[in-house]
């Protein structure tokens, strides 16, 4: 799925299962590695991490249609200061939240952490646990086709 706007830029696609063969645990059989390439004014990177088990990644469609429609709240700093994203899953490494919402588009904010991280992030062992954020806006026809590519690019992983 490709989520860009004349700034920022967020590839993510999954590239398989963590373990290729199944095993005899279906959690550990259902864990996806997810590939990212982003690019921000900041800089370039890319990573690779197990980070979401299939069902949580199916759930990032549905995230993004209902954000399209304007199921989401907009979310703000916390009582503490901090970001909280809408979603999010077992291992803190993706999620996701909505910054701004206008008459046909969308400000989405992907939290980056631990592994997905950019370099100049990553060390802090967690400390900042969704406080990165990349944010694009995205017009609504934009992000109902991320939503479809994300399930396309899932439909060759299903749940083991």
């Amino acid at each position: 799925m490709l989520l860009n706007d004349h700034v920022n830029r967020v590839e993510l696609r999954p590239l398989g299962y963590q373990f290729p063969q199944a095993g005899a645990n279906p959690y550990d059989d259902n864990w996806l590695v997810i590939s990212g390439a982003v690019t921000t004014s900041e800089g370039s990177w890319s990573f690779a991490d197990p980070c979401l088990l299939t069902g949580e990644a199916r759930e990032i469609s549905a995230w993004l249609r209902a954000a399209a429609a304007g199921g989401v709240a907009v979310t703000g700093l916390d009582a503490e200061g901090e970001l909280s994203p809408d979603t999010w899953f077992t291992q803190p490494v993706l999620a996701f939240s909505l910054a701004d919402r206008t008459e046909g588009s969308v400000l989405l904010r992907v939290h980056l952490s631990l592994e997905a991280a950019p370099p100049w992030q990553q060390g802090d062992n967690g400390a900042d646990i969704y406080q990165f954020v990349v944010e694009v806006r995205l017009d609504t026809a934009a992000l109902l086709e991320a939503a479809d590519q994300w399930e396309l690019g899932l439909t060759t992983f299903p749940t083991r």
